[in-house]
């Protein structure tokens, strides 16, 4: 399970995007592939992935089949730290893998300025993915820059003991047609805070905008990348999480505090991608205490909602770039979709996987023996809504994210939004 998966790092996205197009320091053209090579004795198909893509048996797999064309993995904890040393040795001219596992949030710095990147289009995989994945990865001339890992239909993660000690339903249809709406969540928060006071009704305000946001069309930046914060849209969910801060834990989701709060006082639900459930398996133990019981509800407030989702991008620099686009097509075809989703819970992003028997009926013990399979892709067909995501997503979601956070530490919501306006205009 990728921990942390959508965090920006300092570097803005201008600069990030300076860094993608810049020259090698050796006065090489970055954009032109080298000279194209066999893989030599003793030398390995490289790839970088960050937090858990699942791909450690997979790739044992590929390595056993393929005598000749050994693949060696790098797995660096954080896309954060990833991120960093990415934009590093691309602002050096360095050489980066074969292969590099892309947040997805970081791919329209990828499509704004693609000519450090092979064009993975092939009529083999015309079609793969789900619209929206497939799109996202697309530059404007059709060239396909990234093949789609995984994607993040958002479910409801909720403590059935809290619910029942609040007095509220506890069985999964009755807690979807308690929580339909943003308005029925919040209300059923109240309720269940008036009830328990001691415990959370969820985990963190930024993972309550974040849902939230996943359902906003235009974001933060326009059709044409024009960047426009003041919309009824944005300000909305501004003002809905900050009126209901006292809902939650008041900490920074992924922060220390926010791993603690699922043992201390308690979260009662959780906005919920497939990849969610380790991080709840981690930060409430595993097994659970006794009396403690998680569930997954088929629902998610205002309908669908998408959150995470990361890509596999060969660089140009590569100079096996015929066997990295093998291995890329390969680790994120249907079969090893399916095989990820059984060992760490991300969520296929291919047409063909979600179709699948096993996939269907795959369930979670850790909840409640939910059929997690079939949850998630009905979350996957409620999806009307895909945000756009400009150039400057990541790292004026960033900023709103610090916006809510400061919220959530005492600051007035006025002041802290006019800190975020400040802020986002200097990305500019």
């Amino acid at each position: 399970m990728r921990i942390n998966p959508i965090r920006a790092v300092a570097a803005g996205a201008m600069a990030t995007l300076l860094a993608l197009t810049a020259a090698c320091s050796s006065g090489a053209n970055p954009t032109a592939p080298p000279e194209q090579q066999e893989l030599a004795s003793g030398e390995f198909l490289t790839i970088t992935t960050f937090g858990e893509f699942g791909y450690d048996d997979l790739i044992e797999k590929w390595n056993a089949e393929h005598p000749d064309v050994q693949v060696k993995q790098t797995k660096v904890s954080k896309w954060d730290d990833w991120k960093t040393e990415l934009n590093t040795t691309l602002q050096a001219g360095g050489d980066l893998p074969d292969v590099v596992a892309i947040e997805g949030d970081f791919m329209p710095a990828l499509v704004a300025a693609p000519d450090r990147w092979a064009d993975l289009t092939s009529p083999e995989v015309e079609g793969r993915w789900l619209a929206f994945k497939e799109e996202a990865a697309k530059t404007p001339d059709g060239r396909l820059i990234g093949y789609a890992t995984d994607s993040g239909p958002q479910a409801i993660c909720y403590r059935s003991d809290l619910f029942a000690e609040a007095g509220l339903p506890t069985d999964r249809t009755e807690v979807a047609a308690l929580l339909g709406s943003w308005e029925e969540y919040f209300a059923a928060g109240e309720k269940f805070k008036q009830a328990v006071p001691d415990a959370n009704w969820y985990d963190a305000s930024g993972s309550i905008a974040q849902a939230m946001l996943n359902q906003v069309e235009y974001p933060f930046e326009q059709a044409d990348n024009t960047v426009n914060i003041e919309t009824p849209e944005l300000k909305a969910v501004y003002e809905a999480v900050t009126t209901h801060a006292d809902l939650g834990t008041r900490a920074a989701q992924w922060s220390p505090d926010w791993t603690a709060s699922f043992t201390q006082g308690g979260v009662a639900t959780v906005m919920c991608p497939g990849w969610m459930r380790a991080n709840i398996r981690s930060n409430q133990g595993e097994p659970a205490p006794d009396g403690v019981q998680w569930d997954i509800a088929d629902v998610f407030p205002g309908g669908g909602g998408n959150w995470g989702g990361s890509y596999l991008a060969v660089p140009q620099s590569s100079p096996h770039q015929t066997l990295a686009k093998e291995l890329a097509a390969w680790l994120t075809a249907p079969e090893q979709q399916v095989e990820v989703f059984k060992v760490t819970g991300n969520f296929p992003s291919q047409v063909e996987a979600l179709k699948d028997p096993e996939l269907l009926k795959a369930t979670d013990a850790y909840f409640n023996n939910a059929p997690a399979g079939e949850i998630f892709s009905s979350r996957a067909e409620a999806i009307t809504v895909q945000p756009y995501h400009g150039p400057l997503y990541s790292d004026i979601l960033q900023k709103f994210q610090d916006a809510i956070n400061r919220t959530d530490q005492g600051i007035d919501p006025d002041e802290s939004w006019a800190t975020f306006t400040s802020e986002v205009a200097a990305l500019q």
